[in-house]
């Protein structure tokens, strides 16, 4: 496969950019291609504004869809976005590393799905969902988050992690990925606050790089998160009533 691991952490040396870098190597020993896209590193500018467009439609107002299907098809994208998309076409596997703040992903990472995704060009009315211009590729948020594991169950103080992931998994099944459940590696204490002792917590800080190390070879062959698809709705965009998934709890 040819891989891309996206990273959003400011620090390379974080657990975060420790993470891709078990990636990298891991993958590479399989024999796959890979690139790492460092989006701190590299200084992209995840801010969607009027600047980026040479050849504005309208001068008078920025309407960001209009820009980006015009200067899509005029092949007049900004440099950064081009070479973001240019990634993306290349790669069979898509891998986000990133830490959960603030029940999201960075903003870099977000302005990146702002800008990257382009109207138009990843994405229009009809091609969306499984008709999507990424379908028949696959990609997995890999994830760290302060609390432990217990912390975000459904019940738990930090709320359910399928709820705060499920944005992001919405945003690349639209695109028509195929997107894999995530690795969460929970408990990554910092800013004072502790959980374990420093020396017991560095030590599952590597056990935690050894679980995702052994789980990248089979990635390509895992099971997908179910989605629903154009056939499965109505005219209204509702699931039809025959669908199982409706009677799912």
């Amino acid at each position: 496969m040819k891989v891309l691991i996206v990273l959003a952490h400011p620090e390379r040396s974080s657990f975060n950019g420790g993470l891709a870098d078990v990636a990298v190597s891991r993958l590479r020993k399989a024999g796959h291609e890979v690139e790492l896209d460092d989006l701190y590193g590299e200084g992209f500018d995840p801010v969607e504004h009027a600047s980026h467009y040479s050849r504005r439609v309208d001068d008078s107002y920025f309407a960001p869809l209009t820009e980006q299907r015009a200067h899509y098809e005029r092949a007049l994208l900004p440099a950064d976005v081009q070479r973001e998309i240019r990634r993306l076409e290349w790669a069979d596997l898509v891998i986000f590393q990133f830490p959960l703040w603030w029940h999201s992903q960075p903003a870099i990472l977000k302005g990146w799905f702002d800008r990257v995704l382009v109207y138009g060009g990843m994405y229009s009315g009809s091609r969306r969902y499984d008709r999507g211009h990424f379908r028949g590729k696959r990609a997995i948020c890999s994830v760290t988050a302060g609390s432990p594991e217990q912390a975000f169950q459904p019940f738990g103080r930090a709320g359910n992690m399928v709820e705060w992931l499920w944005p992001m998994h919405s945003s690349l099944y639209y695109v028509g990925y195929e997107v894999l459940a995530p690795q969460v590696s929970y408990g990554v204490q910092g800013g004072g606050i502790r959980y374990q002792d420093e020396r017991v917590f560095r030590d599952r800080l590597e056990a935690m790089k050894d679980v995702w190390a052994n789980r990248l070879p089979g990635l390509a062959n895992e099971s997908v998160i179910p989605f629903t698809g154009w056939d499965d709705w109505d005219e209204d965009g509702m699931l039809q009533p025959t669908n199982s998934l409706r009677w799912r709890l």
